[in-house]
C-alpha cells in the first residue's frame, strides 16, 4: 500500500525505522530485531540505506522479507550518494518487482573521503528521476525543522525543500527534534511557503548518554534544558536512562498528536523494546 494513501486515510499513524547490518555476520540479529518490530503491526516501516549505498542489497532484502511475511507496507531508502542512473533504475525496478511501491529519496551521507561529484547532486534530482521511471510510485523526502546543517539559512533550506516537493515528493519526514515548538514553527513556515504535502514527525528516543553528542553532531538538533537535566540525572544508569528516554519521546508524541500532528515516525535503532514501549503507551491514543 502506498504511504500517501495511509496518510490520507488515517488521522493518526505510527511507523518505525530500522536499518540493515553493516556486515554479513550481523544479518541474523538484525533480521530478528526487525521481525520483532514488524510484529507490532505499525502503519508502515522504513529501511535505511548505508552511507554510500554500502548496505543497498540488505535494504532490499529486509524490506522484501518483512512485507511478504507480515504484510507491513515498506518504505525503502534510496540515496544520491554513489548512485548513478543505471543503479537508480535497477533499484526502483527491483522494488516495484517485489511489490514495494514506496521510496524515501535522500541525498545521503557522504562517506569520509568519498566522492562529492554525483549523477544526482541533490535529493530533488533523484526524486525527478524516480518519478520519470515510475510515475505512480510514492516518494518521500526529508526535511529539517531547524534547517539542514549544511544550509546557510532556514529560508534557503525551505526553498530547497519546495524544489523537492515540486519534483514529485508525496510526503516529508522530519529529522529528529527534541522541542516540539521547533516543529510547530517549522510547519508554519513551510505552509506559508506553499508546501502542502503531509509531514511526518521523526522522533528519536535517546536511551543512552553517548547518543546525545552524536545526535547533535549529525542533526544539529537543539537539546532543551529539560532534556539535558534528564540525561544528567539518569545518564549513568542504563536502565533508568532507557526508561526516561522512552517516556520523553512518548510525551513528545502525545503533545504532537494533541496539536494535530498525527503522523509519527520513530527511529528505533533496531530495538524492539523501544518500539514496543512507545506503542504500548499510545495504545488508546492510536485508536483516534
Amino acid at each position: 500500500m502506498k504511504i500517501r494513501e495511509i496518510l490520507r486515510d488515517k488521522e493518526v499513524t505510527l511507523s518505525f525505522e530500522v536499518f540493515p547490518p553493516k556486515t554479513v555476520e550481523a544479518m541474523p540479529s538484525v533480521e530478528f530485531a526487525t521481525e520483532q518490530i514488524a510484529k507490532l503491526r505499525p502503519d508502515f516501516m522504513s529501511v535505511t540505506y548505508g552511507a554510500g549505498g554500502s548496505t543497498s542489497k540488505s535494504t532490499m532484502k529486509i524490506a522484501d522479507d518483512l512485507q511478504k511475511k507480515y504484510g507491513t507496507p515498506m518504505l525503502a531508502h534510496l540515496t544520491c550518494v554513489s548512485s548513478d542512473r543505471e543503479a537508480v533504475h535497477a533499484a526502483v525496478n527491483g522494488y516495484l518487482e517485489r511489490g514495494i511501491d514506496n521510496i524515501m529519496a535522500l541525498r545521503g551521507d557522504i562517506p569520509e573521503g568519498g566522492r562529492t561529484d554525483h549523477t544526482f547532486p541533490y535529493a530533488a534530482d533523484l526524486i525527478r528521476e524516480i518519478r520519470e521511471i515510475a510515475p505512480d510510485i510514492c516518494i518521500g523526502g526529508a526535511c529539517y525543522p531547524e534547517g539542514h546543517v549544511e544550509c546557510a539559512s532556514q529560508r534557503e533550506d525551505i526553498r530547497h525543500l519546495k524544489e523537492k516537493v515540486e519534483a514529485g515528493c508525496d510526503f516529508l519526514t522530519t529529522q529528529m527534534f527534541f522541542d516540539n515548538s521547533t516543529l510547530y514553527s517549522f510547519l508554519y513556515r513551510i505552509r506559508e511557503a506553499g508546501i502542502e504535502v503531509p509531514v511526518i514527525a521523526g522522533i528519536m528516543p535517546i536511551t543512552k548518554r553517548r547518543q546525545v553528542a552524536r545526535t547533535v553532531a549529525l542533526s544539529g538538533a537543539t537539546i532543551p534544558q529539560r532534556f539535558r537535566t534528564m540525561v544528567d540525572r539518569f545518564g549513568d544508569d542504563e536502565a533508568k536512562m532507557c526508561q526516561a528516554g522512552v517516556i520523553y519521546a512518548t510525551e513528545q508524541i502525545i503533545d504532537l498528536i494533541s496539536n494535530g500532528v498525527g503522523h509519527i515516525h520513530v527511529y528505533t535503532m533496531n530495538r524492539p523494546e523501544i518500539a514496543a514501549g512507545i506503542q504500548a503507551s499510545l495504545s488508546e491514543i492510536l485508536r483516534v
